[in-house]
C-alpha cells in the first residue's frame, strides 16, 4: 500500500489526517505554547506561505448525500519547509489567528521529521479528550433544546 498524508502514521497511532484535524480544533493558547517547546529542535525555517484569506466551506446535504458549498469563512494558513531536514509542515485554522496556525505547521512539520512524537501523541491525545467533551456538551445543549411532537 502506498503511504499519503491521509494513511500514514503521524505521532504514534494518529493518521495525518485526524492529527491536522486535532491540531485544527485545538486550543490557541495551548498550541501556541506546545510548539515553542519544540520550535528550536527543528533547525532554519523557511516560511513559504502565512496568510488569511476566505476558503469555501463543503458540506454535505444529508438527504440527497451530495456535497455543496455552504458559504465562504475566513481562514488562517502556514506552509513551512525546513530544508536541512528535507520535510514541510502545514496549518490552517478558521479565524485569522496566524499564530495558531504557523503553530499547527511547526507541530506538523516536527510529526514529519520524527521530532517528540511522543509529546505530540500526548498533547493530541489531550486535545482529542477535551474536544470530545465540549462536543458531547454541546450536543446535550442542542438536544436540551429539541421539541418532540406527534403526528396523527
Amino acid at each position: 500500500m502506498i503511504e499519503t498524508p491521509e494513511t500514514s502514521a503521524s505521532a504514534d497511532g494518529f493518521s495525518h489526517a485526524a492529527a491536522l484535524d486535532i491540531l485544527a480544533r485545538s486550543r490557541p493558547e495551548a498550541i501556541k505554547a506546545f510548539a515553542e517547546t519544540h520550535i528550536d529542535e527543528l533547525g532554519p525555517i523557511e516560511v513559504a506561505v502565512s496568510r488569511t484569506g476566505l476558503a469555501m466551506l463543503p458540506y454535505v446535504d444529508t438527504v440527497q448525500n451530495t456535497a455543496f458549498h455552504l458559504g465562504e469563512v475566513l481562514m488562517s494558513e502556514a506552509h513551512i519547509r525546513l530544508p536541512e531536514r528535507g520535510v514541510e509542515g502545514y496549518g490552517a485554522v478558521i479565524g485569522r489567528d496566524l499564530e495558531q496556525s504557523m503553530a499547527m505547521a511547526v507541530i506538523d512539520a516536527c510529526m514529519a521529521a520524527g521530532i517528540g512524537l511522543a509529546e505530540i501523541r500526548t498533547f493530541l491525545a489531550d486535545e482529542q479528550r477535551l474536544q470530545a467533551q465540549a462536543d458531547e456538551t454541546r450536543l446535550r445543549k442542542v438536544e436540551s433544546t429539541r421539541v418532540r411532537m406527534e403526528t396523527f
